[in-house]
């Protein structure tokens, strides 16, 4: 783990135990004091965060090395010492301290077989003598599966899905998981442990898998809490045709200005060309342009382009023509025209959509765009410029509460909107003169469903909730409703 990244974090968390709340009690700033520098004692020591503060049964987690943990003090002054260990379940771990780097964090090398099983372990620091003895426990979480469901793909023969799931708190970044679908009964099953995205901070992004051979997903890192170390990428990965599983190829990684807080990816229909949208945190909101190498599926930057603010979601038109970033911070949408033989993109203008905007969808006739607005919790509705890729608004239709994704079934019949705040899917039918939308009612999900994925078949649809740690599967009815089959774990 970077230097940066520590002493950012170290501070961040110390600031944020200072803080104290008005009113009678014990102030927790009590514990943020500076050490006498003439106590010639060892402190006994005291743990205030874990990074990462749990993994998956089975997986290797990715913290600046991999399976290693960092244990942070809360103390402005030094919680530990040369000689400080830290103790899983009360064994000892390799454990390194550099308090010329950071003051008051230790590193901690973990082994795989100390996650193999899902359950917890308990934490602590031992501090030697003269004085020091064991520290307050904290408890680290080894889950059965990946946490905080973010995003679902679903590969265009219909055969896989993958998730990506934000990860645990501590900023160690997220994990795929991946499934297998039955045809029939569009039913998901577990191809194995989830595989790490590599990326640090918040671990929120998105993934997308194309053709069935590469899968991308970004990272979007957090340069606020961890340095511009963490500034987001973009993980590739190879897809065993057979078996579905996912092995990682290398990652994107920008420095800020450049790939930082990477949103969405999409790959043009072509399969030459993929666009990031990224920026964010007053650092340059733009479009990253990429070539596919399509023997490996490598990404290769020729450029970026100037967004709006706060980029949330890149989407290509199925002619290949025409691009579109919805922009939630300036609450509008991006509009661009794709070069056939470069990919570079050339700015068409904006257009307004609704408040925090942050999902697009373009329908497979390409006539009509939807943009779904968290902050005004509705749907803009535009139709598509043939020739130019222009979007012309058409109106707007009530969704649920925090609408945060929207689908267009293969049909062209069906739009679906995942409502985060209201926990549940607005489904609606599409005029295909118009493109207006026409509610048929809502159909409830878990906890704070993030994003949705329609079966290439048009019988079944996934969406993913980052609250309750699975995925819902629905039937489509013929008349567009969808009736929930079961509901797996990530």
């Amino acid at each position: 783990m970077k230097t940066e990244q520590l002493r950012i974090l170290a501070t961040s968390i110390s600031l944020s135990l200072c803080a104290c709340g008005g009113g009678g009690g014990t102030s927790q700033s009590s514990i943020s004091q500076p050490r006498s520098s003439g106590s010639t004692a060892n402190p006994v020591p005291m743990i205030s965060a874990l990074s990462p503060s749990c993994a998956p049964a089975g997986e290797q987690f990715v913290s600046g090395a991999n399976n290693q943990l960092t244990v942070i003090g809360p103390n402005v002054g030094p919680d530990f010492v040369a000689g400080s260990v830290v103790r899983w379940n009360g064994s000892d771990r390799p454990t390194t301290y550099n308090p010329a780097i950071v003051i008051n964090a230790l590193t901690a090398q973990i082994s795989a077989s100390d996650i193999a099983t899902a359950g917890t372990a308990v934490v602590t620091v031992f501090n030697p003598a003269p004085g020091g003895g064991s520290s307050n426990p904290l408890t680290f979480t080894i889950t059965t599966g990946a946490v905080d469901p973010q995003s679902i793909a679903v590969d265009p023969a219909g055969k896989f899905a993958y998730v990506m799931n934000g990860g645990c708190s501590g900023g160690a970044g997220g994990y795929v998981s991946m499934y297998t679908i039955n045809s029939t009964t569009g039913a998901l099953e577990s191809i194995g442990p989830p595989v790490s995205t590599y990326g640090l901070g918040d671990g929120a992004g998105s993934v997308t898998a194309p053709f069935g051979k590469f899968a991308y997903v970004t990272n979007s890192g957090n340069v606020d809490a961890w340095g511009d170390g963490a500034d987001g990428s973009v993980t590739i990965y190879a897809i065993n045709a057979t078996t579905g599983a996912l092995t990682s190829t290398g990652t994107i990684n920008g420095n800020c200005p450049g790939l930082c807080f990477s949103s969405s990816v999409v790959v043009d229909p072509s399969g030459k060309f993929a666009y990031v949208a990224s920026g964010g945190g007053e650092v340059p909101y733009n479009v990253g342009t990429y070539t596919v190498d399509a023997t490996t599926g490598a990404l290769t930057s020729t450029g970026t382009i100037a967004a709006g603010t706060d980029p949330a979601s890149v989407a290509v038109d199925p002619s290949g023509k025409f691009a579109y970033v919805v922009n939630s911070g300036s609450n509008d949408v991006s509009m661009y025209t794709i070069d056939a033989t470069t990919g570079a993109l050339t700015s068409t203008g904006t257009i307004a959509a609704g408040t925090a905007p942050v999902s697009i969808a373009v329908d497979p006739s390409d006539k009509f765009a939807y943009v779904t607005n968290s902050g005004s919790n509705d749907v803009s509705i535009y139709a598509i410029d043939a020739t130019t890729g222009a979007l012309t608004s058409t109106g707007t239709i009530a969704a649920g509460t925090a609408p945060v994704f929207v689908a267009v079934d293969p049909s062209d019949k069906f739009a679906y909107v995942v409502n985060s705040g209201s926990n549940d899917v607005s489904m609606y039918t599409i005029n295909s003169t118009t493109g207006s939308l026409t509610p048929i009612g809502t159909t409830a999900t878990g906890l704070a469903p993030t994003s949705i994925a329609i079966h290439p078949s048009g019988k079944f649809v996934y969406v993913t909730n980052s609250g309750s740690n699975e995925v819902s599967t629905y039937s489509i009815g013929s008349n567009g409703t969808l009736a929930l089959i079961a509901t797996t774990g990530t």
